[in-house]
This record gives C-alpha cells, structure tokens and sequence, in this order.
C-alpha cells in the first residue's frame, strides 16, 4: 500500500479546487457581488477601476468566507437535509478542519486587503457582516429561535451598504434603505421555500417558523412582511438612487409580489399539497427574481443619469 493510498483510506478522497469553491456558496455569492456593486456605482464620487474591482472582489471573497464557515459550524443538519447533504463537508470531501482553516484566512485576508484597497469603514462594515452571519445568525440564532431567517437575514443585507462605503467612507439614508429592502425581502424569501421543504427542517431540528408555528402562521408571516417590503421598495424611488425606471419596476414587482403573498396567505395545506406546493414554489421562483431586477433597475437609473429625478 502507497502512502498516498494509506492517506486516502484514513482522511478520504482528496479535496478538488471545485469543492473549495463550494465551500464559498457561488450562488448566493452572485448576489452578494451584484447588491455590492450597485452599492458601489450608486454612490456619490468614483473609485479608480482597479480600487473599485478589488472592493468587489475582496467583498465577495469576504461573503464566501463566511459561506465556508458556516458549512463547518452546519456540518451535522447540513448532512440530514436533503438540500444540503451533497455540500462538500457533509459529502466528506472536506474535512471541517479544512473548512474553519479556509474560512477564517480567507475572512482576514479579505477584510485586511479590503481596508487596504479603500477605507476601513467598508473593511470594518465587512467585519462586522462575517461575524454577523458566522456567529450570530449560524452559531446562536438559527437552532435558538423561530425568528432566526428574520434577524439573521442581515447579514446578507450589508454588501450594498458596504459597496457605498468603499466609495464615500460612510452611510446614507440610501445605501441603509438598500440594506433594508434586502433585511425585509429575506423573510418571505426563505419561508416560501420552508412551506415546501419544511421536512427538511423537521429533521434537522432547524427552528424554522413553518416547524415552530406551523404552516398557517408562516403564511400570515409572508403577507404581512410582503406588504412592508412594498413600502420600503417605493420609499427607496424617493431617494437618489431612485429613478423612473425604478420606480416602474418597483410598482410592477411590488404589485405581483403582493398578489403572490396574498394567494399564499389564502391557501389552505390540502390545496397546497394537493398541487405540490406550487403557488408558492412559484412565488419562491419570483423572490430569486425580486432583488436582481430592484437592483438592476437601480443601476439602470444610475448608468443613465436619472437617479433622484424623482
């Protein structure tokens, strides 16, 4: 028996440069650039191109960073539900030692060339998102409490507020609203996808609204933050990052989003199970639409010329 054979056998099959990737979660990852980015154009002043692809590229490494350590803290409910059972920790294709060592120098390195490359507001913003998502949201608050996804969902709420800072060095009342439309968007997000997956959670032991309070409850949850998010997608027309073009998605996008809520809100379960869940798969598929066309139309607006014309 060969050494590398013996190695094999004792930590198993070899770590490919796609399951390091994976430790990064690239999808959520790609909404994580987009939102920063927009942040970053929609700012008031200019970063030099090549600060401004380092900031988005340091703000993604930071956001995949924090997607590795959450897969090392998750391994256990990773491996049970079946939506996550094939991430490279669970699957064994990593090892969890691998995974923290990978997440914690890449979050160091991130905010440390993020500061470099900018401000330290934008690098200690990014910080403060890494450990916000790590031990806030997936140590404490996703197996502690039903409103986990609610509080939680901040943290994938800051790339946008941090794309601005990068730029200006601070806050405004736009770059928050950004934040808040990603903070109210998140809840009915993930709890149209727990309507249809909550045996997932179930197993898990995952605390999620649809286990703790049961399917009915979650569906006036999703209304209720549905109708406030429509709110905080026109008052963000108002400001300067707002435009016409903004605002006719905002109205559109709201309008079906409410809609969607509300045929949610009225479903009984033997409806739903009888169809297979598909009113709100299909308002799930809507969600993954929602953000990228606010945020597109926010860039639209800027690229044009027409933001605060409003």
């Amino acid at each position: 028996m060969t050494d590398a054979t013996l190695n094999t056998d004792l930590h198993g099959p070899e770590a490919s440069f796609g399951d390091y990737i994976a430790l990064l979660k690239p999808r959520v990852m790609v909404l994580v650039v987009f939102t920063a980015i927009i942040g970053l154009v929609a700012a008031p002043g200019a970063l030099h191109p090549v600060e401004a692809f380092a900031a988005i590229l340091f703000i993604a490494l930071g956001g995949g960073a924090s997607g590795a350590l959450n897969m090392w803290w998750d391994a256990d409910i990773d491996a049970v539900m079946k939506r996550t059972a094939k991430r490279p920790v669970p699957a064994g294709k990593v090892t969890p030692g691998e995974a923290l060592g990978f997440g914690l120098a890449l979050s160091g390195f991130s905010v440390v060339m993020l500061g470099l490359a900018t401000n330290w507001v934008a690098a200690g913003l990014l910080a403060f998102t890494i450990f916000f998502y790590v031990v806030v949201y997936t140590m404490w608050l996703k197996r502690w409490t039903p409103q986990n996804i609610v509080i939680g969902g901040a943290a994938g709420a800051f790339p946008p507020m941090i794309g601005w800072a990068a730029v200006t060095g601070g806050f405004s009342v736009e770059s928050v609203l950004m934040f808040a439309l990603i903070f109210m968007w998140t809840p009915p997000h993930f709890w149209a996808l727990a309507l249809f997956m909550r045996s997932d959670y179930d197993d898990a032991g995952v605390p999620m609204l649809t286990v703790t309070h049961g399917r009915r409850a979650t569906r006036v949850h999703i209304l209720v933050y549905t109708v406030l998010l429509a709110a905080l997608a026109l008052a963000l027309a108002l400001t300067s990052v707002g435009g016409p073009v903004y605002l006719a998605a905002a109205l559109v996008l709201n309008a079906f989003f409410v809609v969607g809520a509300v045929r949610i809100w009225r479903r009984d379960e033997e409806a739903s199970e009888a169809d297979n869940f598909k009113v709100e798969k299909k308002f799930f598929k809507l969600s993954l639409l929602y953000l990228f066309l606010h945020f597109g139309a926010i860039g639209i607006d800027t690229a044009i010329g027409w933001g605060g014309l409003l």
